[in-house]
């Protein structure tokens, strides 16, 4: 069962007896993914193969990711923005989406980014790991890291329409934006409205 998800009991209409669904896998047939845990290889490679795999069992429905999540690792956080963007699906801000889960909610696509009306989005530029290596490879270490935070830097520019400044600006520290200023800034497309607004 992936992702340690649990299961849950539903009562067939057609039996008496109660039937187990994983519930999680229910809703990957209807297109619905998660991310809602820190981004690291084991989970980011599990979201790449399905997106896949639901782009090839179907290329007509738009797979939605909802995204609670601390962020994570760049690398695995990158190969989830790539298969999002590839996949054209749809993502949703369920709570928090900081650090590179704010760069997973920019690869939605364009006007099917969304947040809930009380999440939050943060972004910052991308972290390593305290240097305990050799000076040599502290150096190799410093220019992947600009490297990754250029990169990053430009994919918030492309995706939001922010000028370069501002972006590097906002990602020196931790900046936090309430949906409705997520959406000025363009990371999100729109609020998802309530059934009862």
């Amino acid at each position: 069962m992936p992702f340690g998800v649990p299961k849950v009991s539903f009562q067939s209409h057609e039996e008496e007896d109660a039937t187990w669904i994983d519930l999680y896998n229910r809703l990957y047939r209807e297109r619905i993914l998660f991310l809602c845990r820190e981004i690291k290889e084991e989970l980011s490679n599990n979201l790449v193969s399905l997106m896949v795999f639901l782009d090839i069992d179907n290329t007509t429905w738009t797979q939605t990711m909802f995204i609670h999540s601390p962020g994570g690792f760049v690398f695995p956080g990158l190969a989830v923005y790539d298969t999002v963007l590839a996949v054209g699906a749809r993502t949703v801000c369920a709570g928090i989406a900081a650090s590179m889960a704010s760069v997973v909610l920019i690869g939605g696509e364009q006007s099917k980014r969304l947040a809930f009306p009380h999440a939050r989005v943060m972004v910052h530029q991308p972290r390593m790991k305290d240097f305990e290596d050799s000076t040599s490879e502290i150096l190799m270490e410093t220019r992947v890291l600009l490297d990754l935070r250029e990169r990053i830097t430009h994919l918030y520019v492309q995706r939001t329409g922010q000028p370069h400044r501002i972006i590097a600006a906002d990602l020196e520290v931790d900046t936090y934006m309430s949906a409705k200023e997520a959406v000025t800034y363009g990371i999100i497309d729109a609020i998802a409205q309530s059934v009862e607004e």
